[in-house]
């Protein structure tokens, strides 16, 4: 896995590019829910790597499709019986922030030997995992490694999984890391049976292209001063989280906060951390009523504040912050502009790597 970095000028024509551009007519789902079903063993180190750089940007192709739609995902990692363990799962959460928490926590180990338990971690994926029903929301599932699952464990086979699958209309893409005869095969099988898609990407991910803009110095230091803006309350516990997130981000390189900034502009809903916690995003939503709150709940900072006092505050958090967020949005409406003409004038830009058929699929299958 390389990565790339491409530097262009700008010009005038990037900004007379219309946001329909960018973005495909699709259906208008008011939830999105994915799942992501990764091999952690130690041959996908490098595509882990490259996952934990991009998973901003895969989110953010999610929003340029529905940028209304409530979005859900999940995290459900597998190794094979021996190893440390055999599936762990996060549920379907709405927090994107605390997702990319426990990805870049996943180092890569064990395995050595094939097959892996697929079977065992899809289950759990399609079964195991609380998604929502109705017609309104999109369920999709990405497969993704390098090995092909144990058929003969004592447990549920993908055959079985998959009916499971279509009764609450999941689709089920695979995405096969390296070129594994043996895994090809089967892939191709779960994807058909999942009336998904079968990908094909280099072992180690393919490379992760970074597109330099004029644009990212200016939303690099706007998105600091925007994450200042966070004030955590509540619980002890609630608080510690939405401080631990905002770590996470200040550690998260330069890629990787830009296309962070580019989700949370896009979306309808305005946050700058997701899962709450965040006091002045709460009280924009209407979720936080400072003067209802009780004490022990409020922000450190307003529990020696009059009531006068705290509205106040409040009402020149929210101007603040939406000064902020209008400033960001506006500078990611040209960064994007920008990139995707950079794309056109650089057909040569890795179209294999994990990345860009996960997006390309979701582009697809959000339609």
């Amino acid at each position: 896995m390389k990565t790339l970095k491409i530097v262009g000028a700008c010009t005038a024509s990037l900004l007379a590019l219309a946001a329909a551009e960018a973005r495909a007519t699709s259906h208008d789902y008011k939830r999105v829910e994915v799942a992501f079903v990764l091999d952690s063993t130690g041959s996908m180190g490098d595509l882990i790597e490259g996952a934990k750089r991009k998973i901003w940007s895969i989110a953010g192709s999610i929003v340029d499709q529905n940028p209304d739609a409530e979005i859900s995902m999940a995290l459900v990692t597998y190794r094979d019986k021996g190893d440390d363990y055999v599936v762990k799962s996060t549920p379907l959460s709405e927090d994107v922030q605390g997702l990319y928490g426990k990805l870049i926590k996943i180092e890569a180990d064990g395995g050595g030997d094939t097959p892996e338990s697929v079977n065992e971690a899809l289950d759990k994926t399609i079964s195991g995992l609380q998604w929502t029903q109705g017609s309104d929301t999109r369920r999709i599932v990405f497969l993704v490694g390098d090995a092909p699952p144990h058929m003969d464990y004592n447990e549920k086979r993908y055959p079985e999984i998959l009916r499971d699958a279509a009764q609450q209309k999941i689709i089920v893409n695979t995405v096969q890391a390296g070129d594994a005869d043996d895994t090809q095969h089967i892939w191709k099988e779960i994807a058909q049976e999942g009336n998904g898609r079968y990908l094909s990407i280099p072992q180690d991910g393919g490379d992760v292209v970074v597109i330099e803009t004029p644009f990212d110095g200016d939303i690099l230091q706007l998105q600091r001063d925007l994450d200042q803006s966070v004030v955590p309350y509540g619980s002890l516990e609630r608080k510690a989280e939405v401080a631990g997130k905002m770590s996470d981000r200040a550690a998260a390189p330069p890629s990787v906060s830009l296309d962070s900034s580019g989700f949370y502009a896009k979306r309808s809903r305005k946050e700058v951390v997701t899962g709450g916690g965040d006091f002045v995003a709460d009280a924009m939503s209407g979720d936080a009523d400072v003067s209802a709150m009780p004490a022990p709940e409020l922000p450190d900072v307003l529990k020696d504040k009059t009531p006068e006092q705290r509205q106040a505050w409040t009402k020149d958090k929210i101007a603040a912050r939406n000064a902020l967020q209008d400033k960001i949005a506006a500078l990611v409406a040209k960064r994007d502009a920008f990139v995707a003409e950079a794309r056109k004038k650089n057909p040569k830009i890795a179209k294999d790597s994990f990345d860009a058929v996960v997006e390309d699929t979701l582009k697809t299958e959000l339609n």
